[in-house]
């Protein structure tokens, strides 16, 4: 813990527990946005329907919200519209499955809450029929800690884009100054713990879509999304995960399922089966041209992920009933292969298939247990289908490693001849970081040396931050890596640096012979929300202040526009006041903190929080 960046107070108001009152990080809450700060966002796209999504902050117990889908910016040619109640129960988060659309056309969305409308996003759905070309933007590992979003801004600037796929990590669960930190006090994740309950896990969603940069990119673009282990706990794994202490932390399965409530109501993921909230695979078709198949390696079926450096005879590893995706998952993957009737069958994934194995001196040694390596049996499975199914033009994608990789899938059993392809089953683009920082070391290794271990490794750039730009179209599929020159300031450039191709009916990257080129077609990006730094007349905006009910804790997160005196109270509903403090906040930023209830009867109360005159009031009631 960096004492020079917290701000240490143990005060009565949280029952005798030390509580860190953090500098503040800095997103932007804008004033004008109200009550819609959070922006808007697009999902799951298909033919005939799109999810949309907005959060809504409010004091009432119960928030009315009007919806409207046109094909204009002006709304005069509204498609579809309604009405939607939101509450605590959801975070006051909004999601519409928008229904009766016509296919392949862009479509704008707002939302009207308290007399106000949101900002308008621009969203579209997919195509049906003979497509000749789609673009994607490829995105992962987004680590508000580690630098600014230099990458969405870069993908929201850009107009030739159909959908953004982010293959997760869409945000890390560590604490402030925690791993991925670079001594920025403006970008500080909320508490000085890992984010382990639901009302840890909705502030941290908060935080993140409270980014000016996030907030632009969802405004543009439709995203497909799949999770990974940091929206819950470092390397997990269906019964566990490595950044998990039952001890501090709880029972692992109610953290899990913390963490995957708040990301179906924080995100606009279409939810696969209501009663089964561990569901995310699921199929999209983009015409004739594109099958996107998004799979779960994480959660649905995972056997415990393995260590490092780890023989690759060993045991363990060889036990050919571990499991990456689950028998079901599994058969289903096979029969979305099986049945698919598009040119391209592209898996959204979350950890690298290709082999990572290195001789260092006593046998082969798998690098990385958590990807694929970890699980070769499921991987040979996957890929015997593929061969004994004569199935062609399979592309995986893939994030998690922080660094930008182009492989080629060799089968297990086969003799891979690296100057020809042959031995192949599939290609693989992995796109780098968001802003997650590289592994330690690995930017020193000359790509030469990890494709004398791994010779079907055809590119590699191991020190850069960026994202994957995908091209599709009936001759071939092009990945493009954008990297950006720094995200430690706003001021960054974006290069090309690499492209590769999978050819129609080949099982192996080509270099592409130039980068991708303009795209033209799309309908003009909304204009950006600009912020003319108003002052808020009372100075504070409270975002949330939940569970409510709650049992033991109140985690309420503020934004002061200046520095203040804040006063915290908790008040019986008879005027006595049971907890009280006072802290000179010096600066002006995003502010979290808790209330801890432990001592105080089961029964109703009145939370309150008041700086520069405006004073927020909630009636809270206690269980237990």
């Amino acid at each position: 813990m960096k004492n020079l960046l917290l701000l240490l107070l143990t005060v009565s108001f949280f029952s005798g527990r030390a509580q860190s009152y953090l500098l503040p990080s800095r997103p932007s809450v804008v004033p004008q946005l109200a009550p819609f700060y959070h922006g808007v966002a697009s999902g799951d796209p298909l033919s005939d329907r799109v999810i949309i999504w907005t959060r809504v902050t409010t004091n009432d117990a119960v928030a009315s919200v009007d919806w409207q889908m046109a094909t204009d910016t002006s709304f005069s040619n509204v498609v579809n519209s309604g009405n939607v109640n939101t509450d605590s129960s959801v975070d006051y988060t909004v999601k519409v499955d928008v229904l009766n659309l016509q296919p392949n056309t862009w479509y704008y969305y707002r939302f009207k809450a308290d007399n106000a409308y949101s900002i308008t996003g621009r969203t579209r759905t997919a195509p049906v029929g003979n497509i000749d070309s789609l673009r994607f933007g490829i995105i992962a590992c987004s680590n508000f800690q580690a630098g600014y979003f230099n990458v969405y801004k870069d993908l929201a600037t850009r107009n030739d884009l159909d959908a953004i796929l982010h293959l997760g990590d869409y945000y890390y669960e560590y604490k402030a100054g925690g791993y991925g930190y670079t001594n920025d006090s403006s970008r500080l994740h909320p508490y000085d713990h890992d984010a382990f309950t639901l009302a840890d896990y909705r502030l941290w969603h908060s935080q993140y879509k409270l980014d000016p940069d996030l907030r632009n990119c969802h405004q543009q673009y439709p995203f497909i999304t799949i999770w990974d282990d940091h929206e819950t706990a470092n390397n997990s794994w269906y019964g566990g995960a490595e950044n998990h202490n039952s001890s501090t932390e709880g029972d692992w399965f109610t953290r899990k399922d913390a963490g995957k409530k708040a990301y179906f109501e924080w995100m606009p993921i279409r939810e696969e089966d209501l009663n089964e909230d561990t569901i995310i695979h699921r199929t999209e078709h983009w015409g004739d041209l594109l099958d996107l198949i998004m799979i779960d390696t994480r959660y649905e079926g995972r056997d415990s992920s393995l260590g490092s450096f780890i023989p690759a005879n060993d045991p363990i590893v060889t036990d050919t009933n571990r499991t990456i995706l689950g028998a079901g998952q599994r058969d289903w993957l096979k029969g979305q292969l099986s049945n698919s009737t598009a040119k391209w069958k592209i898996i959204g994934n979350q950890v690298m298939v290709a082999p990572l194995l290195a001789n260092l001196g006593n046998g082969n040694q798998v690098l990385n247990g958590d990807q694929w390596d970890g699980y070769p049996a499921d991987r040979k499975r996957v890929f015997d289908h593929i061969m004994q199914n004569n199935i062609h033009n399979v592309v995986f994608l893939t994030g998690d490693i922080h660094c930008s990789w182009g492989n080629d899938l060799p089968h297990p059993d086969s003799v891979y001849n690296k100057n020809t392809g042959a031995g192949s089953v599939a290609t693989e683009f992995v796109c780098t970081s968001v802003t997650s920082p590289t592994l330690a070391g690995i930017g020193t290794i000359p790509l030469n040396v990890v494709q004398g271990f791994d010779p079907h490794v055809k590119y590699g750039e191991f020190t850069l931050r960026g994202y994957l730009l995908l091209d599709i179209n009936k001759q071939r599929v092009q990945g493009d890596w954008i990297h950006m020159s720094t995200v430690a300031t706003k001021n960054y450039t974006a290069t090309d640096d690499a492209h590769w191709m999978n050819v129609d009916q080949e099982r192996f990257l080509r270099q592409a012979p130039a980068a991708l080129g303009p795209r033209p077609g799309n309908p003009g990006l909304m204009p950006f929300f600009v912020d003319v730094k108003d002052i808020a007349k009372d100075n504070m905006i409270v975002i949330t202040c939940y569970p409510n009910p709650a049992e033991s804790e109140v985690a309420i997160q503020y934004y002061l526009f200046q520095p203040a005196k804040v006063d915290l109270f908790i008040t019986s509903m008879t005027g006595q006041i049971v907890r009280k403090e006072s802290i000179q906040q010096t600066q002006s930023g995003l502010f979290n903190t808790k209330a801890y209830l432990d001592d105080l009867a089961a029964g109703t109360y009145l939370v309150s929080i008041s700086a520069g005159g405006k004073t927020y009031s909630k009636q809270l009631v206690k269980l237990k």
